[in-house]
């Protein structure tokens, strides 16, 4: 029987104390083990971020797979790590790992999954700054384009300043289609779902704080207009 060390990652503190996302992972990970009749002998779970490299539960899970010829297996790639030079370091380390989400990959498809999962991250950031560099060309005021204090503070009668906020929130959300369409293509559709996979993935919200199911919602309904 396949042995299997398993480890979990989320960003925050808050996520980790709620369980936000590390329950959607270990789920995925058992089921993977069950179809497989593979033994979960160990769990690792950390809350830092992705783009760190020193991470001690991931070097301990790493160290135990190595020490007991386990499998190191993740709910998804990128709770490993987005940086590509990072993952394929992983590759080499001796450690046979996997994914829930893509258990079939090999050593070298996973090599290439890492590669693409790091250019989506940086193509996400360029259509992002296009979009807001777009509007600002046209005229549209930059800054807090979601607020509703925003809104009053523009005033009912002034309506180039109001047209100016919701251009740039626009331009904002438009350029999180993508990734928005690509996290419920993988099955998560509820607003808290998507919440917890923007921020794992560091997507901030347009004030640069944390997404919650409300700010998905408005999130949605501005990409639905």
């Amino acid at each position: 029987m396949c042995r299997v060390t398993a480890y979990y990652r989320v960003s925050t503190e808050g996520q980790g104390r709620s369980g936000l996302g590390l329950e959607a992972q270990r789920q995925s990970v058992r089921s993977l083990c069950a179809s497989r009749g593979w033994d979960i002998v160990s769990e690792f779970t950390e809350v830092e971020s992705g783009k760190r490299g020193d991470r001690p539960q991931l070097q301990a899970a790493l160290d135990h797979a190595r020490l007991t010829g386990a499998k190191l297996v993740v709910a998804k790639l990128d709770r490993l790590s987005r940086d590509a030079a990072f993952t394929l370091k992983l590759r080499n380390s001796g450690v046979d790992f996997t994914c829930a989400d893509n258990p079939d990959v090999n050593r070298l498809t996973i090599g290439l999954l890492a590669v693409i999962n790091e250019d989506e991250r940086e193509r996400i950031s360029e259509r992002t700054k296009a979009a807001l560099a777009a509007a600002k060309a046209r005229g549209q005021r930059l800054g807090n384009p979601n607020g509703a204090a925003a809104l009053r503070r523009a005033g009912k009668g002034n309506a180039a300043s109001v047209a100016a906020i919701k251009g740039n929130a626009d331009a904002f959300a438009e350029g999180l289609r993508d990734t928005v369409g690509r996290i419920r293509a993988e099955g998560t559709t509820s607003l808290a779902g998507i919440a917890s996979e923007l921020n794992a993935r560091h997507m901030k919200t347009a004030r640069g704080g944390k997404w919650h199911a409300s700010s998905v919602r408005n999130l949605l309904a501005r990409l639905a207009a």
